[in-house]
């Protein structure tokens, strides 16, 4: 999906240029959540652009609701892409996991990032963008994932969602509560954010001095991690399970690693961890934590999956 065409590239005179704009940062928002990929969404919404100016003049003027029309034709190109994943993984090397989107505040030390033009700052960071949520909304069908998060995140009514999915109102209500049940099921209590920062940060510590006992401590029993290397990168092809297992298996890339810097960062707006070599990150870790024990550790090291996390300032320690 590719296009020249930006919201008013060369079109100063459009009508109604300045609300069709507008409407940008709402449509990168919507299929980041829907594709769990920042490229994908931002590949949507281009092709978006394009299919609006693709239009007669006459019926671009006459579209009484430019933001409800692109919206639709985004949620349909967005549903189309959701089932062609579903092909695409089945040939994936390894596990699959969204795509990570970095955020421009360092929470460790409080690092006012400049501001940026990256789209990644475009996209809201609030539960509906954290990695847990977002693999569970991996897990749903297409149509699911769409009324749900069209409904439920994004407030559409059912009408307009039934115009996006293609089916009535009647049966997006059904989808859209079938993927509250398994988020239901998939939910567990979330510890406040300070403590998975500390929690986050031991785990940085008791990793860079390979000191087990520590690691297996802060580790849940049946804690799993998770890593995407896209065949890309060297990284486990299934989940490794057991908080133990877990340890030892960080350990033992210590020792084949060298040379890696490990940073505190943001990752969808959760405490995460970036890991570094000579400026260049490499891997990105997102991190379920429930009560004082981290249960999830998700590890993205697909190049084309980290391409928008640049180098951050020099990590200060602290603590």
């Amino acid at each position: 999906m590719t296009s020249s065409s930006e919201p008013g590239d060369g079109r100063p005179d459009d009508p109604g240029l300045a609300a069709i704009t507008s409407e940008r940062r709402q449509l990168i928002n919507l299929a980041y959540r829907l594709l769990g990929s920042l490229a994908e969404a931002e590949d949507v919404v281009q092709e978006t652009y394009a299919r609006w100016y693709a239009m007669p003049r006459q019926r671009r003027e006459a579209t009484r609701s430019p933001g409800a029309w692109l919206t639709k034709v985004a949620g349909r190109i967005c549903l189309d892409l959701l089932g062609s994943a579903r092909v695409r993984r089945e040939s994936y090397v390894g596990e699959w996991l969204p795509e990570p989107v970095p955020d421009r505040t360092e929470w460790a030390d409080g690092w006012p990032g400049a501001a940026s033009a990256d789209p990644a700052d475009r996209v809201t960071l609030d539960e509906s963008v954290t990695m847990a949520f977002l693999v569970v909304l991996d897990a749903m069908t297409p149509a699911e994932r769409v009324a749900f998060i069209l409904h439920d995140v994004f407030r559409y009514p059912f009408a307009e969602v039934a115009e996006i999915v293609g089916r009535t109102p009647t049966a997006c209500r059904k989808l859209a509560s079938s993927a509250r049940r398994r988020l239901r099921v998939s939910r567990t209590p979330e510890a406040p954010t300070p403590q998975q920062a500390g929690l986050v940060r031991g785990f940085r510590k008791a990793w860079e001095a390979k000191d087990i006992d520590v690691l297996i401590g802060l580790l849940d029993p049946d804690a799993a991690l998770i890593a995407d290397g896209g065949g890309a990168a060297g990284a486990a092809l299934r989940p490794i399970e057991g908080g133990e297992r877990i340890a030892r298996f960080l350990l033992g890339l210590t020792d084949r690693a060298t040379g890696l810097t490990i940073l505190e960062r943001t990752v969808n707006g959760r405490p995460g961890l970036v890991a570094q070599r000579d400026g260049i990150t490499v891997t990105v870790a997102a991190f379920g934590v429930e009560g004082e024990r981290i249960t999830r550790v998700w590890a993205v090291r697909n190049p084309e999956k980290l391409r928008r996390w640049a180098t951050g300032p020099p990590h200060r320690g602290g603590g």
